[in-house]
């Protein structure tokens, strides 16, 4: 009896070569799908590698303010080492490269070891303290720390004395001076830019005329030094406001500090709060230490006539938490810093200005400051 052949099926009953082609898609098909998860996965490796070094290794940041001119420009972008004092663990979980958090979610943290402390005059980036956020979430700041943990520091007519020693000069430091011509004369426009006069990046090289022959300038000292030599400069000296008066902008800034002193061209000895400091509380000195008490080291603070209800214990006496820095930006007069809203609290220090990588002026690269090391 004659064995029957099972029927084929319409895919057995196809052609050789059209069984081959089928199987050719269907590898490319695979090739590909294999190639596309390579390279999802190369760049997912990228973005969380990149969203650590961020974090823990060095960060960039641009200058979008003229604060700390003439060191540091508008347009500058910098490179800033969070190795140098140690990094930050992250304090709240966020999308990378962004400030958007999870609300109310904080994590423990800590601070890695770092190479060294932060030391006077070193320039840093900082969370600013005075916002109401979670401390990672805050504005970043850049000044210089011109006082350090433990620094006594005070301002007499417009100089910083630290432990009562002129600060320490800094190429680049401008502040406001009132120019007086002799009478008939005219300013040059040319002239002062021919020497730097004035703030870089701004819309004008004089902050105002003040009448017919006086201005107020923004100059370095050294600025000021060949300007004075002028035979058409009857004057030349510091624009300040008297130790008495009170300057509205000031007293009315973010945070309490402000509150204990008139304006910014003035205030008394005091000491750079460090770690395990004991303060002795006064109604005198009280807005100095406030924000530091209250808002950085989370207190319950009511006061009682001459006396402070602290957490719920009568005492005069506070013990400080962390260490603490006075910031202030190299463009005196054009900076909104420490002598408006306080001490920088050690938990705010982001890392070290380490390097200019690239700095444009306006859409036209300065290419004189491209990697431009910072001092």
């Amino acid at each position: 009896m004659e064995e029957q052949k099972a029927p084929e099926s319409e895919e057995q009953s196809k052609p050789r070569f059209w069984k081959k082609k089928k199987k050719d898609k269907a590898e490319e098909e695979k090739q590909a799908k294999s190639w596309l998860r390579e390279w999802i996965d190369a760049l997912v490796f990228a973005f969380i590698a990149a969203a650590i070094l961020r974090s823990l290794i060095f960060g960039s940041y641009k200058i979008p303010t003229g604060s700390m001119e003439q060191d540091l420009l508008i347009g500058d972008f910098l490179i800033v080492s969070n190795l140098t004092y140690g990094a930050r663990t992250p304090m709240a979980i966020c999308i990378p490269f962004t400030q958007v958090c999870l609300p109310g979610v904080k994590l423990p943290w800590t601070r890695l070891p770092g190479f060294r402390d932060i030391e006077r005059n070193d320039i840093i980036v900082f969370n600013i303290p005075w916002e109401v956020k979670p401390i990672s979430q805050k504005t970043n700041y850049i000044k210089r720390a011109v006082g350090v943990a433990g620094d006594t520091i005070e301002l007499r007519d417009k100089i910083l004395y630290v432990n009562g020693e002129e600060e320490a000069y800094h190429e680049g430091v401008q502040r406001f001076y009132t120019l007086e011509l002799n009478q008939g004369v005219r300013l040059s426009n040319a002239k002062m830019e021919s020497v730097g006069a004035g703030t870089i990046g701004g819309e004008g090289r004089y902050v105002r005329q003040v009448n017919s022959n006086t201005y107020r300038v923004n100059m370095t000292s050294e600025v000021a030094e060949v300007v004075q030599s002028w035979p058409e400069v009857d004057s030349l000296y510091y624009f300040m406001f008297e130790d008495s008066e009170p300057v509205y902008q000031y007293i009315q800034s973010s945070g309490n500090f402000s509150k204990a002193f008139r304006n910014h061209d003035h205030f008394s000895e005091i000491v750079v709060p460090y770690e395990g400091q004991e303060i002795q509380l006064t109604n005198n000195n009280w807005f100095v230490y406030q924000d530091l008490i209250e808002r950085y080291e989370n207190n319950s603070v009511e006061r009682d006539g001459n006396d402070f209800i602290i957490n719920g214990e009568r005492t005069n006496i506070y013990t400080v938490k962390q260490d603490y820095y006075f910031a202030m930006g190299d463009n005196r007069d054009n900076s909104e810093d420490s002598r408006f809203w306080g001490f920088v609290p050690k938990d705010h220090i982001i890392g070290k200005a380490f390097i200019v990588w690239m700095s444009l002026d306006g859409f036209v690269p300065r290419f004189n400051r491209v990697f431009h090391i910072i001092d």
